[in-house]
């Protein structure tokens, strides 16, 4: 016996990124990118779209976001570079490398818990 919802999850993915299954290669987010809203939610939202406007309030990492959608980090990124591409969201990373050039092994700590947590 199958769970309600759970046999028509792929349709709702194909129909929340409109058919589209991964980012341009150069989408300026990975898991560790962090997201800020530069626009309050707008009325007629996708309301995946605007709970992202919500959760962004304050700076969040991708996978922080993915985790609380509830939705695989390929789909939040499509939702995200929507977002982004509209002007509603801004991207930036919180830290690049080590001086070493190395990643910093904090960055990568964090990476870690994050998907732990997913």
């Amino acid at each position: 016996m199958s769970r309600p919802g759970r046999d028509d999850a792929p349709d709702r993915l194909y129909t929340v990124t409109g058919g589209r299954s991964r980012t341009a290669p150069d989408s300026p987010f990975d898991l560790v990118t962090l997201v800020m809203a530069e626009s309050a939610p707008a009325p007629g939202m996708q309301s995946e779209h605007a709970r992202i406007l919500r959760i962004t309030e304050h700076p969040t990492a991708v996978v922080e976001i993915a985790a609380e959608l509830r939705l695989p980090v390929s789909i939040t990124k499509i939702l995200l570079t929507d977002l982004h591409d509209q002007g509603r969201v801004s991207a930036r990373h919180p830290r690049t490398a080590a001086p070493s050039g190395r990643p910093d092994p904090d960055l990568l700590e964090q990476v870690l818990v994050g998907l732990r947590n997913l």
